[in-house]
């Protein structure tokens, strides 16, 4: 059972079984948001995702970042990412036609970033999320 269905602009639509949220700054008790901490945020969460499952693959949807006129420290300008870090497995039908529907899904773990801690659901989930290449970038399995 999926706890959402989110569809790409492809058409196709996917199963969300697994999310976990989280704060993107939760924890920074010292610097400030700027490219070198961002990166390293980043780096944690897919390898985390590649490590929680390692059969499925990991894609990482390039996330919006500003550039709010503040002072820039010695780790360069202040760079913000969206407050919310998502992690979802998704699962779909099969990619190769030829596997059987009844024993075969497709799988892709996704981490993107997001405005508020909402569960993505049908057409109103993230442009950028509902953009992913399904079909370059999941991988079939066996039930």
């Amino acid at each position: 059972m999926s706890l959402t269905r989110v569809v790409l602009t492809s058409g196709r639509s996917l199963d969300l079984s697994e999310l976990r949220l989280s704060s993107t700054y939760g924890g920074m008790l010292e610097g400030y948001p700027c490219k070198p901490v961002n990166e390293m945020k980043i780096k944690r969460l897919v390898l985390a995702a590649e490590r929680a499952d390692p059969a499925t693959p990991v894609h990482l949807v390039a996330p919006p970042r500003e550039y709010p006129d503040q002072y820039a420290g010695a780790f360069g300008p202040v760079e913000v990412l969206p407050p919310v870090a998502c992690v979802g497995a998704f699962r779909s039908t099969a990619l190769d036609r030829d596997h059987d529907p009844v024993l075969h899904r497709s799988a892709l773990t996704i981490v993107w970033f997001q405005p508020t801690p909402y569960v993505p659901s049908g057409c109103d989930a993230e442009e950028a999320l509902r953009e992913v290449p399904w079909e370059e970038l999941a991988r079939d399995y066996e039930l």
